[in-house]
């Protein structure tokens, strides 16, 4: 069964959601949240999770966090695991609380933080259960705004940073980039998300499909997914993307396409051949040639950027 992938290095940074079974409520009460709250406070004393944001809705929760030990689902199985665990107890009830897996979306960090913590934010907003997200009690938003002190598990530097940090100035200029929102229609960033897994810029994915992707052992259930990743757009795809940018009859349609073929497909040699009827050797000396021309030439550099700035060669990612 296709899933989407766990990666997990020491660092990674996260969006993380899990709701309850059949959609049902997970946070019944008060006592309820404040119980889950102490499960995040644990968790990074205990496994070092950098709690970033928080929002607990009725049937779901929204995390955004780092992990410094490259260590996600270890902290997730604790929190869901505990949670589910005091709950049963509480209710004399038995089974699963949060539906299946939870989702887990790697993000760069510096691209999103920011807006995804609007976002989440945001939430209780959206679901109509308040007017403003000051007016929720179980989220984050009101350490970001200066309006309580923030607890010791809970890390809001690195958001506010941008905002002129921790104090006042940075309270207000947070509090007015989420409010002025409240009444528009906010656009969700993750409809931005890469095959259930990124969420950041072509450069981002690539680094973690150099880094942490090429040589991961594969369990089965994760092929589907890892493959989409790693062999990235058609070739198709790139011919339709070079096509909007240069004529077919123009010389540099085919070696464009080649080219590109050879940088992003994650094809080998003799399918790419095949593909424009072409030799094995052939294919690597056009490449080779092409990328010397590519480095001389500002103005090939202006077209390759055009067309991946119109985001038509990771559609397949």
């Amino acid at each position: 069964m296709s899933r989407p992938l766990r990666i997990e290095y020491p660092g990674a940074f996260y969006h993380v959601t899990s709701r309850g079974n059949e959609r049902r409520t997970v946070f019944q009460s008060n006592r309820d949240r404040e119980k889950f709250l102490s499960y995040l406070e644990t968790t990074h004393e205990r496994y070092g999770a950098v709690i970033h944001v928080y929002c607990l809705m009725g049937n779901h929760y929204h995390l955004l966090l780092e992990t410094p030990r490259g260590n996600l689902s270890k902290i997730l199985h604790y929190i869901n695991g505990a949670y589910t665990t005091y709950f049963n107890i509480k209710r004399s009830r038995f089974g699963h609380l949060f539906q299946g897996r939870f989702k887990g979306i790697l993000v760069d960090k510096d691209e999103y933080c920011k807006e995804l913590s609007r976002y989440v934010h945001l939430n209780p907003v959206r679901a109509g259960m308040v007017k403003t997200p000051l007016e929720y009690p179980w989220s984050s938003y009101r350490y970001f705004v200066g309006r309580d002190k923030k607890p010791e598990w809970l890390t809001t530097e690195f958001i506010l940073g941008d905002f002129g940090g921790e104090g006042g100035r940075g309270f207000k200029k947070y509090r007015e980039y989420v409010e002025r929102q409240e009444d528009k229609k906010l656009d969700n960033p993750f409809k931005k998300v890469i095959a259930s897994t990124f969420l950041g810029s072509k450069e981002f994915i690539d680094k973690i499909r150099l880094e942490y992707l090429e040589k991961k052992e594969m369990d089965n259930r994760d092929l589907p997914a890892l493959k989409k990743i790693l062999i990235g757009p058609s070739l198709e795809s790139i011919e339709k993307a070079v096509l909007k940018r240069v004529g077919r009859s123009d010389p540099l349609f085919k070696k464009i396409c080649i080219y590109l073929s050879y940088q992003r497909s994650g094809l080998n040699l003799r399918e790419i051949g095949e593909y424009f009827g072409m030799q094995r050797s052939a294919i690597s000396q056009l490449s080779r040639r092409f990328t010397e021309a590519v480095k001389g030439s500002q103005e090939l550099r202006g077209v390759l950027s055009r067309i991946e700035k119109e985001g038509l060669l990771i559609v397949a990612a």
